[in-house]
């Protein structure tokens, strides 16, 4: 059997988030999934292959507008943002609300649990 562990910082993160009345791990499968569908088209996970946006290898922890060749919009360069899983979560629940004037066309991703399993995800893109 193949056991799966998630970062404490991210089981911590969906608890506070009211992440249901029952603690639920995240899943890395449903979160590449989440990733595929919802991010994919624009991101890749391959360390440097941007697409239309930078590529999510090594997301978490990284200062934003610093992937080489990646074209970010001046409000997002300008926010002074490291991507930690809380601030991850808050730009994929709504990106124009965290960076206004950026130019991420993504409306948001409202499930606390699917961001959570995304997070998983992108966690293990080291």
């Amino acid at each position: 059997m193949k056991v799966r562990t998630i970062p404490f910082g991210l089981l911590l993160l969906y608890l506070l988030s009211g992440g249901g009345h029952r603690a639920q791990a995240a899943d890395l499968e449903r979160g590449r999934d989440v990733f595929a569908t919802e991010c994919a088209e624009c991101h890749s996970v391959r360390e440097g292959k941007n697409k239309k946006g930078p590529t999510l290898f090594a997301i978490v922890g990284r200062r934003a507008g610093s992937v080489a060749e990646a074209a970010y919009s001046d409000p997002l360069k300008a926010s002074g943002i490291t991507w930690t899983p809380e601030r991850i979560d808050a730009y994929v629940a709504n990106p124009r609300k965290v960076v206004p004037g950026g130019k991420m066309k993504y409306d948001g991703l409202a499930g606390s649990a699917e961001r959570g399993d995304l997070l998983a995800y992108l966690e293990t893109l080291k």
